[in-house]
């Protein structure tokens, strides 16, 4: 049975995100105290600390004596079509965000027990039918590369001592943001389909099972490294598809071709819809978490109330 630790204050960077709002609300639930990283100036000392990773600062004396930090933030990474200029900004916001905060607690007297970075199962690349568990190789690629030197960048913390859990987080689904709710609509609608062959894998992971996995690694001291936030079971495309059909009682034939997908969103087509990837989440399991979601259509019954 893996170690656990008691863990009573925790700050999270990214804390108004998706993710980083549901996770806020679930570790004071839980009883923790949360301090927020904020770019503004700090309005309540007891729940927040500034920090601007472009400027380089960040407030030293706030983080001593953490237990923990979870870090959320970067640019959305299908916040718009990626100009050069957008992927610099996507590679910057994590490299240096991460740097700045890696470098800042390894310099710490009181250091915390972990620091859970965000990473992306970006990570693999385009692989086809390939099981890929927390050893696969880096793939090949803007964004393999992107989350390649955001994992690098913790590596101050590691040398510290520092126990850090990469967590290489899959497509979120919750009706609140992210790739699902922009699917709602047009699926709603009767417009949805398959993209592409629709055979590429589609790595998935609940938003209740993302908090929840980021909870665990906190508190489980065995373990460190990557660990891919992903449900067990990755579906393709044409199974997603149909299967979010289903639920909302709609028909999905209108499918979108892989000329159209890189006409309306361009480079990020290929990334993002078309590439497959099909993640495991080895270490999770070898930890004991025990998925709320497991399955596709189940988890999208529960989170769209159907």
């Amino acid at each position: 049975m893996a170690k656990t630790s008691s863990t009573s204050t925790v700050v999270v960077t990214g804390a108004t995100g998706l993710v980083g709002t549901k996770l806020v609300a679930a570790l004071e639930s839980a009883g923790k105290q949360v301090i927020r990283a904020v770019r503004r100036p700090v309005r309540d000392p007891s729940t927040e600390l500034h920090w601007n990773p472009a400027q380089g600062q960040c407030d030293r004396d706030r983080l001593e004596g953490v237990d923990a930090v979870v870090h959320l933030a970067g640019a959305n990474i299908a916040g718009k079509r990626w100009s050069e200029k957008y992927k610099k900004q996507l590679l910057e916001s994590r490299v240096e965000g991460t740097t700045l905060l890696s470098q800042t607690l390894a310099g710490l007297a009181s250091k915390p027990r972990v620091f859970v970075c965000a990473s992306a199962i970006g990570y693999y690349g385009h692989r086809g039918e390939e099981e890929l568990d927390e050893s696969a190789a880096c793939g090949n690629g803007f964004l393999p590369e992107v989350c390649m030197q955001w994992e690098r960048a913790c590596q101050s913390a590691r040398d510290a001592g520092i126990r850090v859990v990469n967590a290489r987080i899959g497509v979120v689904l919750s009706p609140d943001g992210g790739a699902l709710a922009k699917m709602l609509l047009p699926f709603k609608l009767g417009g949805g389909g398959r993209i592409g062959s629709g055979k590429q894998y589609f790595s998935w992971i609940a938003l209740d099972d993302v908090v929840g996995g980021i909870q665990f690694v906190i508190d489980n001291d065995a373990v460190s490294g990557p660990v891919n936030l992903v449900a067990p079971h990755a579906v393709s495309n044409r199974e997603y598809t149909r299967a979010l059909g289903r639920v909302l009682s709609r028909p999905t034939i209108l499918p979108m071709p892989e000329f159209a997908a890189r006409l309306a969103f361009g480079e990020m087509a290929d990334a993002l819809l078309l590439a497959s990837a099909r993640v495991v989440p080895d270490a999770l399991a070898t930890a004991g978490y025990n998925f709320q979601h497991p399955q596709l259509e189940p988890a999208l019954r529960h989170l769209l109330g159907k």
